[in-house]
């Protein structure tokens, strides 16, 4: 194999080279002749009843051809949930509809209730600022606590402001409560606060229809431009998927926060057909505050069960997850899937219980961000078990190696229901003590102090869900989707190589890495492959980028399609050697007969 290009090999990263001199192009960049820009009005009150929506002023504006308002879209569907989560009882989720524009009602400051579409951006700005909106406000439902109480609704027509009450492990929910009853515990409640994504880049869409073949294409700042189709198609728009191409070109930075499908992107696919004209809407900063998916945003009571010498016996949960005013896409699986089931943590604790009650409020919509559900489970758990230590007058970083899984116990089952295949936790706080000096601590801390200074030593210890992927748990816990990922690897005639991937690239360096993988299995220049990704037309369908799953994922798909290629070239080589296939052999791109001194180059057999 060639020098310093396989996995792992230090490298300059493929990509950068056009971000660091300015030659990327993200969506905003792309501009068409026949382009006009689309600008939403967007309500200034959390809840609010629309009375009536007077657009007679705007539309005589100079440069406006089009406005849209929630009755164009009243019979479309609406934007779905990707994860049905059932209650304790049984029931499923209550899961109302999530307009293009809002119609009816204003649930979020920021909600949407039309749009008008014009020559330039300050004309429709202009025609926005000309719309007349009477919508009357009513109270705000903000506090999730509030709302479970009230008979105030976000949504009137589910008559509850509660999503759904979800259990985990529902079987250990008896035991759990024993043990807490009978046991030394500690209690804390904390609020994990609701925080927003704020990428470089703010959202933004292009849509394009060409009447001749009835096909519309969408650029968009999108980390799942699969899902972004399917969800148009399937739910929101009803346009077939092969007459729909999504197109995500170089995207400066997500968290999470562009995974979703979002109504800005149906909006711009509608006007596109209905003026013959290509639809442009790039969001301004403030509109990226209010409209983009919030993150976190729970409220935890969070209890633990210990024995007298300090060994964990049960952790208990009851968490108020806000949901906001609609339910984006993986909202209902960030507080289950992403958060019940890391409630073990680290530790070898034999009952755990989880209490999740996902709440709508007039709030912006909250879904997955930046480690999704695991930032919100560790906190609970290593706040509670800090206040353990205090309380049972223990060393927190003693207490936690008392309790944690050793080496010798994997495979381990966890009591919050995965299984934990590897993990040397004591020899990682090993290496963290001496890192971070322990023991030099107190004297920093009496240094700090005699110069009016106060210093801390925290500690903490997580698990985390990665490579988010098909299996059984995931269905077990409502997954719509497969989760699964693809990749096409095509060796071209003069023997380099396009590889098609589901993933998307935000940032991650996939276009240095994934050659990496086929360099190594086919020992050939990594230079010799392209990485193809982002647009629907090109590539097969995937589950797109966010809870590291990329190389897990879809890198095993590249990985199974090199075999298939490696396997076929075999065939050929075998062919052109006059040889048995199961005597061919390949090492550094060189296929040889075993044994022997024949050989053909990889670029020999393409």
């Amino acid at each position: 194999m060639p020098k310093d290009t396989g996995i792992g090999a230090a490298t300059t990263r493929r990509e950068d080279v056009r971000f660091l001199t300015g030659r990327g192009q993200y969506t905003d960049d792309i501009q068409t002749q026949s382009e006009c820009a689309a600008v939403f009005a967007r309500s200034t009150v959390a809840n609010g009843k629309i009375k009536s929506i007077d657009t007679s002023a705007a539309a005589a504006m100079p440069g406006v051809l089009a406005i849209f308002t929630g009755d164009d879209f009243a019979e479309v569907g609406g934007n779905p949930a990707g994860w049905l989560i059932n209650s304790r009882d049984g029931t499923p989720m209550h899961e109302p509809k999530r307009p293009v524009l809002a119609h009816g009602k204003v649930r979020h400051v920021g909600d949407a209730y039309a749009a008008v579409i014009a020559e330039t951006v300050a004309q429709a700005r202009d025609a926005v600022e000309a719309i007349e909106a009477d919508i009357e406000e009513l109270p705000a439902i903000v506090d999730m606590k509030g709302a479970l109480a009230s008979d105030n609704y976000v949504h009137d027509e589910i008559g509850t402001n509660q999503c759904f009450d979800w259990g985990w492990i529902e079987d250990n929910r008896a035991a759990t409560d024993e043990a807490i009853k009978n046991a030394h515990h500690v209690t804390t409640e904390l609020v994990n606060n609701r925080l927003v994504p704020n990428a470089m880049e703010p959202r933004c869409s292009i849509g394009h229809y060409n009447p001749g073949t009835d096909e519309y294409t969408l650029h968009t700042t999108s980390q799942n431009p699969h899902l972004t189709r399917l969800l148009i198609s399937a739910f929101v728009m009803g346009i077939p998927e092969n007459k729909l191409t999504v197109i995500a070109p170089d995207v400066g930075g997500g968290f999470g926060s562009k995974i979703y499908h979002y109504g800005e992107e149906a909006l711009v696919l509608a006007a596109a057909k209905k003026l013959g004209r290509t639809v442009k809407w790039t969001a301004d900063r403030t509109e990226a505050f209010l409209t983009a998916a919030h993150g976190r945003d729970h409220v935890t009571k969070i209890e633990l069960a210990l024995a007298a010498e300090g060994n964990f016996l049960a952790f208990r949960t009851e968490t108020m997850a806000n949901v906001g005013a609609y339910l984006s896409n993986f909202s209902t699986a960030t507080p289950t899937f992403l958060h019940g089931t890391l409630m073990a943590g680290n530790y070898t604790v034999p009952l755990v219980y989880v209490n999740v009650k996902a709440v709508f409020t007039n709030t912006a919509p909250v879904d997955a961000y930046r480690g999704a559900g695991r930032p919100e489970a560790t906190v609970s758990l290593e706040r509670v078990i800090d206040k353990a230590a205090r309380e049972l007058g223990m060393d927190p970083i003693e207490l936690r190696r008392k309790n944690f899984v050793k080496p010798d116990q994997y495979p381990f089952a966890s009591a919050a229901g995965l299984e934990y295949d590897s993990g040397n936790y004591d020899a990682l706080m090993d290496q963290m003590e001496k890192v971070a000096d322990k023991a030099g601590f107190e004297a920093r801390r009496k240094d700090s102090e005699a110069k009016g200074l106060l210093r801390g030593f925290g500690v903490n210890a997580y698990i985390e869900a990665c490579g988010i992927a098909p299996s059984n748990l995931v269905g077990v816990l409502g997954s719509r989707v497969g989760l699964y990922d693809a990749a096409t690897v095509r060796v071209n005639a003069t023997g380099n190589l396009s590889v098609m991937v589901g993933a998307h690239s935000h940032g991650q360096g996939h276009e240095t890495v994934f050659p990496q993988v086929v360099a190594e299995m086919l020992g050939i220049e990594a230079e010799s492959i392209d990485i193809v990704h982002g647009d629907t037309s090109k590539i097969p369908f995937g589950m797109g980028t966010y809870g590291s799953r990329s190389l897990a994922v879809c890198g095993s798909a590249v990985v199974r399609a090199t075999e298939k290629i490696i396997n076929k070239a075999k065939k050929i080589a075998a062919h052109m050697l006059e040889a048995s296939d199961e005597d061919i052999t390949l090492k550094d791109g060189v296929f040889s007969v075993a044994g022997t001194d024949k050989s053909v180059s990889f670029g020999e057999v393409a």
